[in-house]
């Protein structure tokens, strides 16, 4: 659903490093959701969805590295926001139990890649060992 999807303008890319990166992820999508009319309660779904993805990055790819791609999208006469979350690391080796509630490599809650996906109107993830992982979400104005 989110790959037919037609934008307005470039989208804001830059790279996940730091820790400090999480407020820029959020302050952007904060922009982005207000940009397209995204509710308060939508929007902070958004972001919230957003900054733990971006974690996501922090703490298992190769060196806490990766990329971020934020975008308004229009599909249908609705308007949203997509952001795409990559990064070179490990990968995911099973997919199906990383997306099942409690599940965790590091001893976490494993809320974070179940709880994003119930955040968001769309999810997509793609991963393999070995190759990296990239999630894309979308968040629909109601």
């Amino acid at each position: 659903m989110t790959a037919d999807a037609a934008t307005d303008r470039d989208p804001d890319v830059f790279d996940i490093v730091h820790e400090s990166d999480l407020i820029r992820v959020r302050k952007v999508l904060r922009a982005q959701a207000e940009a397209v009319g995204l509710n308060l309660v939508d929007a902070t779904k958004l972001i919230t969805a957003g900054s733990e993805l971006a974690r996501n990055i922090l703490n298992y790819a190769t060196d806490g590295r990766g990329r971020i791609s934020i975008e308004r999208v229009y599909k249908d006469g609705r308007r949203g926001v997509r952001a795409t979350f990559a990064d070179d690391g490990p990968g995911i080796d099973d997919i199906d139990a990383a997306m099942t509630d409690g599940f965790s490599t590091r001893g976490s809650m494993g809320l974070g890649l179940p709880g994003a996906r119930r955040l968001v109107d769309d999810l997509t993830l793609t991963s393999a060992a070995g190759s990296g992982t990239t999630v894309v979400i979308v968040k629909w104005q109601r």
